[in-house]
């Protein structure tokens, strides 16, 4: 009897097989999908995704709903997509804050290798070497001359672990040595700059921009390795002498570790397709943000090496690790 069961069991697999009856992650997505973004509304991890959101859902045919999970740096938001199933239902946005976790903190609740599978890039975008008018340095040649011969006497602005490390990255490979004033975020970190507070900070060019042309701050170079869009005339810092130099915010979506290859190349497609739709690239544009779709293997490798490079920087910054 048991034999009799079995074979049918198997000869009723094989009839819906011959019917074409897909499997059911094949009908992937059939409900909405949840996007954990780890910063608040109104953060420009948060812009990111609302700007590709739209077309992201168009594309797969279901809803895509943005729940913000702000906390630890992103590392809570990390931390709750990490428990979710690997169902396709919740995805992550993950950022290049969390490759500096990786290192910096000693338990950040999360692995961003092991816990989680990349999709696809997204985005990237520049910071800036932005510097107080008065300031007699114009070129970076300048700054790391003058600052050379002023050990400590340069207040570099800070806010947040990105823009602490582009100022450390910068000392390590000029071999200055500012004074690090930290402060709540970056709209601080430019007041201190333009008050006179701080005489450098490197925050995100789209925000110093406007105040360069404003005639409030200077910008001497990005710190990409290619050009901003917003700003193609300002020269890269590695073009300015500091080869190597390569600080870019990035943002990706991720998925739960175990989801399946079939899902991840859905919203693979998906995520191609939405970065391609003019209202996204236009977007982008003027946020000085590039669309950078990508395979999930190159996603991977990306994030593997942005893992290595802060790690050396955290380490040779001698910066503890919390």
């Amino acid at each position: 009897m048991v034999t009799t069961t079995t074979g049918c069991a198997g000869l009723t697999v094989l009839a819906f097989a011959l019917a074409g009856i897909a499997p059911v992650h094949a009908q992937y997505p059939t409900r909405t999908i949840r996007w954990i973004v780890p910063f608040a509304a109104g953060s420009g991890t948060d812009t990111v995704a609302r700007i590709v959101q739209q077309q992201l859902a168009a594309a797969l045919g279901e809803q895509v709903v943005i729940e913000n999970r702000p906390g630890a740096a992103g590392n809570l938001g990390a931390q709750v997509a990490a428990s979710a199933p690997g169902d396709g239902y919740t995805i992550f946005m993950g950022i290049s804050a969390h490759s500096i976790s990786m290192t910096l903190y000693r338990k950040p609740g999360y692995d961003l290798t092991r816990d989680f599978l990349p999709v696809s890039l997204l985005a990237t975008g520049s910071f800036a070497l932005a510097t107080h008018p008065s300031l007699p340095a114009k070129s970076v040649k300048a700054l790391v001359a003058f600052a050379k011969k002023r050990p400590g006497e340069i207040n570099v602005a800070t806010a947040g672990a990105t823009i602490r490390l582009a100022a450390k990255m910068f000392d390590h490979l000029a071999g200055t040595r500012m004074t690090e004033v930290t402060y709540k975020g970056t709209p601080q970190a430019i007041t201190a700059i333009i008050s006179g507070e701080a005489s450098v900070s490197f925050p995100a060019t789209s925000a110093a921009i406007p105040h360069v042309r404003a005639g409030k701050l200077h910008v001497l170079a990005v710190t990409t390795p290619e050009r901003s869009s917003m700003a193609p005339d300002i020269p890269t810092l590695a073009e300015s002498g500091l080869r190597g130099y390569d600080v870019t915010t990035w943002y990706g979506i991720m998925v739960p570790a175990g989801t399946g290859k079939d899902i991840i190349d859905r919203l693979n497609a998906a995520a191609k397709s939405a970065l391609a739709h003019p209202a996204v690239k236009e977007r982008f544009a003027r946020t000085d943000l590039e669309p950078r779709a990508s395979t999930p293997e190159a996603f991977g490798s990306y994030i593997g090496s942005e893992i290595a490079k802060w790690a050396k920087v955290i380490k040779a910054s001698g910066i503890p690790i919390e």
